[in-house]
Order: C-alpha cells, then structure tokens, then sequence
C-alpha cells in the first residue's frame, strides 16, 4: 500500500510533553462503528467478566547517553542487546566514528566501537558487562525519550518514573509501551473487580519503533526486530479464557505484535521467546486478539498502519480527524483509544 495513505495532518500542539496526572485522567476515545469520547478510568466498564487484558512487562533503561570521543561529542542510544557487554545502538554523528575508536561516557565508564552498522547504527562494547553495566547506566543515562517530546542534553528528573509503566519489571527496553502508562494501581483493582484478568509478556521495545518509514509502499520498509517472550503459562491462560468466551484486550502494539507472532493459524498460542519483525497492514487477519487499547500514533507510521489494519483506515482515519478537532493529546505521553474490531476488512494475507 501507499504509504502516504497513512498521512494525517497533526498540529504541533496537539502532541502531548508530559503525562496527564494522575495517569488514569487521560481521555479515551472508543473507537468503534461510532466514536464515543469516555475517559481512561471508564475502561474497566467497557470490558466484560472473563475478558483477558494483556499487558507488557518491559522496564525502560535509561540508555541515551553522552560522551566524547577524543574532543568530539557523541550522542547514543542503546536499542538492542546483543550480549553482556554489548548493544547496538543508534548514534549521533555517526560519521565521527569508526571501529576501534573509544567512547567516554564517564570515568571508568566506556565503550568501544565494535563496529558501524548501517542509517547512524553502531554496535557497542562496554568496559562493564551483565550486573555492572545497569548501574553505569543509572547513574550517567537518561530516559530515551522520543525526539517529538522536548528535553534538555540532561533529561527531566520526572521522566524517570513518567516514562515507565506500573507494569515494568524486565529490563531492556530502549521506549516505552506507551499504553500501558495510563494504568495505575486503583485503575488495576477497578479492572480485577471487574473479573478481567491480567496477564503479562514481554517485548523489548527498541528506539527502531521511532524511525520513520521512508518507502513509497509499504511492501518496501523493513521493520525492525524485537526480542519478545510469551511463556508456556501465560500463553495457557489467554488461550483458556478465550476458548470460555473472553475477549483478549492487547494494551498497546507490543502486546498485539508479541501475541499475533505466538498465534498459530488457528489462533492458538504457543510459548515463544525470540525476535519477532511482524509488520501488520492493512489486509492482516488478525488471529489472537479482539479489541486493542493504544495511544494515538504518528502519521506515516507503522504504528498507525497498525492501528488502521485492526480498526479500517477509514474508520482509523474519522477517529484521528475528531481527536484533533476536540484537542485530545497525541502520542506517548498523550490520551488513549480503545479500538473494536472491523472484521470486515480483514483477509488471509498481511502487507
């Protein structure tokens, strides 16, 4: 498809540089065969007994840092493990570097240049490894917030918590799962009493989920790989409650793409701990997921595309047009949508 059928045009001021507070005050658009503007905190009565909310579980390291090699500054952000001591990531200016040259970051904290990869990407290698390079990385990173929300060289002290869900526990990821910011614990037990269950899975969020889709169509973009992980028990009680009837609610893209790359063609889920580069476009059928909560997303995205792939491009299209008309704030720290299903543009095959 066209990419420039995902194009929409978003006013500056619409994109959101802090999170509501509390959380669970962002708005909410339900996005259905109708729009209905409701509130995040009403979430919990448009789910039903016996639904399934998955979550994910990824704790964002503070890995964008700064340092110098030799006089020059450079900038990176890690987005990739790739061994104890080593990490991809993307840096800033990448042309300054090449393999062998040192990074400083702090003293006795640095990396050396393994190797130059392609589009400003490096891979890393630190003089700290596994347990060690965690505390390096808390006491000289920052949060690697998205370029479109506005922070100093130094970050914001707020971040640190703003931009980490209730649910993160396993480190590694280089963003957020944005949606699931908007939880919070009185949120959570609202959403238990309800009788919904909650179940967690892990996707390792990677700053590649910023880079733009530079192709005419969208058969040409490569997706990025994360590494994602459904264990054998999570995957039994999805599958459990969905078999009594439950519907399964992703929150936020991870949850959908970790699911839909653990699903068979049945639908059925399986353990799975891996990479996973699924692209969903218009035309997917979607087999392991029935309603999906999710933040508003950038234009020409594969966020959107996404988004419009599960709800219809036109449908997804009228949704973005009424939310920048009544001021709803745009992107990862901004309001929330719940999206049903509009089956009817699904087929067998995925772009």
């Amino acid at each position: 498809m066209r990419v420039d059928l995902f194009d929409f045009e978003l006013p500056a001021e619409r994109i959101a540089q802090a999170p509501a507070n509390p959380r669970d005050s962002a708005r909410l658009l339900h996005v259905g065969e109708a729009l209905a503007d409701v509130g995040v905190r009403e979430l919990p009565g448009l789910m039903a007994p016996g639904d399934v909310m998955v979550v994910n579980d990824t704790r964002v390291l503070p890995c964008r840092l700064t340092g110098k090699r030799g006089q020059a500054k450079i900038e990176v952000t890690l987005h990739k493990e790739m061994g104890p001591d080593r990490w991809r990531a993307f840096a800033r200016p990448a042309k300054k570097l090449k393999p062998g040259d040192t990074i400083a970051f702090a003293d006795g904290f640095e990396a050396a240049v393994a190797a130059k990869l392609e589009a400003g990407e490096i891979e890393l290698a630190f003089n700290v490894a596994g347990p060690a390079l965690m505390p390096a990385l808390d006491a000289h990173g920052v949060m690697p917030l998205p370029p479109y929300i506005k922070r100093g060289r130094d970050g914001d002290p707020a971040d640190r918590a703003d931009y980490q869900t209730l649910f993160a526990a396993e480190p590694g990821a280089a963003a957020a799962p944005t949606a699931g910011l908007h939880f919070t614990e009185e949120l959570m037990a609202a959403i238990a009493a309800r009788g919904v269950e909650v179940v967690t899975l892990t996707l390792h969020v990677g700053a590649g989920t910023f880079l733009p889709v530079k192709a005419d169509d969208t058969t040409d973009h490569v997706m990025h790989a994360e590494c994602a992980t459904l264990t054998e028990a999570a995957a039994a009680r999805i599958n459990a409650a969905r078999a009594q009837g439950g519907r399964v609610t992703a929150i936020g893209s991870t949850a959908l793409r970790t699911l839909e790359t653990a699903a068979d063609a049945d639908g059925v889920l399986h353990p799975y701990a891996g990479e996973t580069d699924i692209f969903i476009t218009p035309g997917y059928r979607f087999l392991a997921v029935d309603r999906m909560f999710t933040n508003f997303h950038l234009p020409r995205s594969t966020l959107f595309m996404l988004v419009a792939a599960f709800a219809g491009l036109e449908r997804m299209q009228t949704a973005y047009a009424h939310a920048v008309a009544n001021d709803y704030r745009f992107y990862s720290y901004g309001d929330a949508c719940l999206l049903e299903p509009n089956r009817a543009t699904w087929t067998n095959q995925a772009s």
